[in-house]
């Protein structure tokens, strides 16, 4: 969530809203329109049931807010939404996480075939992702 804050003046310039994971601790997010899905575990039995429903919740989110473009920081739990948005035509683009040097996370493999623009934050991980852009760090 932290990256993608450091997108806020941006967002500020375009009707913006986030989805996020619910979370136990509350980041302050003033200034924007914020949906929250269930924080996903691949590893966790419940995987499939939270996947399925962050999709409803996901669908139900596009079709009220209609967004051009769809950017994601990482999250699993944002996988859905990235996947429908690209379903109906809409732009995706993804930012790998700073954490990330030499190895991908999960989204990062997911979205990497479907995004339109696939950024890192690291020239090593041009290796991993050679179809990518490396524009440094967005701290």
């Amino acid at each position: 969530m932290e990256q993608l804050m450091m997108l806020a003046p941006l967002m500020k310039e375009f009707e913006s809203f986030i989805v996020t994971e619910k979370t136990r601790y509350e980041i302050d997010i003033q200034g924007f329109r914020v949906y929250k899905v269930p924080q996903t575990n691949r590893r966790e039995i419940f995987f499939p049931l939270k996947f399925v429903v962050n999709m409803l919740i996901s669908l139900v989110i596009l079709l009220k807010e209609k967004p051009d473009i769809v950017i994601s920081t990482g999250a699993l739990a944002t996988v859905p939404i990235c996947i429908l948005a690209k379903k109906i035509g809409k732009k995706l683009i993804y930012i790998e996480s700073f954490a990330r040097v030499t190895s991908p996370n999960m989204t990062g493999k997911i979205l990497y075939r479907y995004a339109d623009q696939f950024y890192v934050q690291w020239e090593s991980m041009l290796d991993v992702f050679p179809k990518a852009q490396c524009l440094g760090a967005i701290y």
